[in-house]
């Protein structure tokens, strides 16, 4: 990673939404029970939507934002330095994500610290998501027009229905056990390097459902084009609230034939979540730009100029926390049991320790932002 000045200004409502993305994350991937979960705070066990399954395509979403403004002057580069650079960023955001998923490379077996097997190590993982859809999107919008995006976006969300339709398995292609997504990652990884978190081999993150998730960030994209095009005024926000209430309504009625469904990032769960994220940005602008009520942001602009930095240091921590351990048990159910337990309990006590974690997180984000370090990737 590398240290940059402050990028050039932006709208405040980016980097708050971005922030409030990121506060999100580290809540919900950090519970002190993830037996005691409050449902907005859960995934959806399958077909559904919930408020944390919406943190993800937002941040995809922001990154499509993010580079409606930074790709404004690439033509003035020429495309080897581009390809390297989207290459380099590919590579690199991918490659740490992939270290995430083997950190801290140590676990306690029968009370002896031994080294974890690094030929079993998860390929795929939110951060390699990131990397692809930022790598894919980046050439598309490089090397394609406005119209030709819009068509590929479609092509890419009624391919993607095509073909888990037709190559799962009948008659419920889109379940667990026979989607067409986890037959893909079957054909080129070992079952030990797929997620095994829904009790079989099965990656949320895998490769073909990465498809229509470039689909996020090419919404986010078209929607910070139209904000620059626009403005920040009541016609824009209007705007956007009548373009996200057409994707929720189209999201919902695809859903009758192809349901909204996160682990398999399903075409009508894409519409459905940049169809919230509409409403959620308009409702930013209109708070902070159209008001101008701009003192509570700081917080979460906070965790929006570090993001990926802070989502990284955040996880690094509590992998640390937990493989520390004090009379064979891990340090972070020791704070959980002796401190929040005795000042709540059950799903109240399980968020507290996620939202006191986030805010210990904070700090280090104020600390980079005051120093004016911005960390990019």
């Amino acid at each position: 990673m590398e240290n940059f000045s402050k990028p050039k200004q932006r709208y405040l409502s980016l980097d708050v939404l971005r922030g409030l993305t990121i506060t999100l994350m580290i809540v919900v991937n950090n519970p002190g029970d993830w037996k005691a979960i409050y449902a907005p705070f859960e995934h959806s066990a399958w077909n559904g939507f919930t408020l944390t399954d919406l943190v993800f395509p937002t941040f995809l979403f922001v990154v499509g934002n993010a580079m409606s403004f930074s790709m404004r002057n690439l033509d003035k580069k020429n495309s080897s330095h581009f390809l390297f650079k989207v290459l380099k960023r590919t590579l690199l955001i991918f490659f740490i994500g992939l270290f995430l998923n083997g950190f801290p490379y140590v676990s306690w077996v029968n009370h002896q610290i031994v080294f974890k097997n690094l030929a079993e190590i998860r390929i795929w993982g939110v951060l390699q998501r990131i990397a692809v859809c930022y790598g894919i999107a980046s050439l598309l919008i490089y090397y394609f027009n406005s119209r030709m995006l819009l068509f590929i976006s479609g092509f890419l969300l009624f391919g993607f229905w095509f073909i888990m339709y037709h190559f799962g398995t009948h008659p419920d292609p889109f379940s667990l056990e026979n989607n067409a997504s986890s037959k893909l990652d079957a054909l080129y990884l070992s079952a030990k390097n797929i997620y095994h978190g829904f009790g079989i081999p099965f990656d949320p993150e895998g490769l073909l459902s990465t498809f229509p998730a470039v689909v996020n960030v090419m919404g986010g994209f078209f929607v910070g084009k139209f904000i620059q095009k626009n403005g920040n005024n009541i016609s824009t926000i209007n705007k956007l609230i009548v373009f996200g209430i057409a994707l929720l309504i189209a999201a919902q009625v695809w859903n009758i034939v192809f349901p909204i469904n996160k682990p398999i990032w399903t075409s009508p769960y894409v519409l459905y979540s940049i169809g919230m994220d509409l409403f959620l940005l308009a409702i930013l602008m209109y708070i902070i730009e159209v008001l101008n009520f701009k003192k509570w942001t700081y917080f979460f602009a906070v965790f929006g100029r570090n993001p990926l930095f802070l989502y990284v240091i955040s996880w690094i921590i509590i992998s640390l926390v937990y493989l520390i351990r004090i009379n064979g048990v891990p340090l972070g159910a020791v704070v959980y049991h002796s401190i929040f337990l005795n000042i709540t309990s059950g799903k109240n006590a399980s968020l507290l320790f996620a939202v006191t974690y986030m805010l210990l997180i904070w700090p280090i984000g104020y600390y980079l932002d005051k120093k004016k370090i911005y960390v990019k990737v």
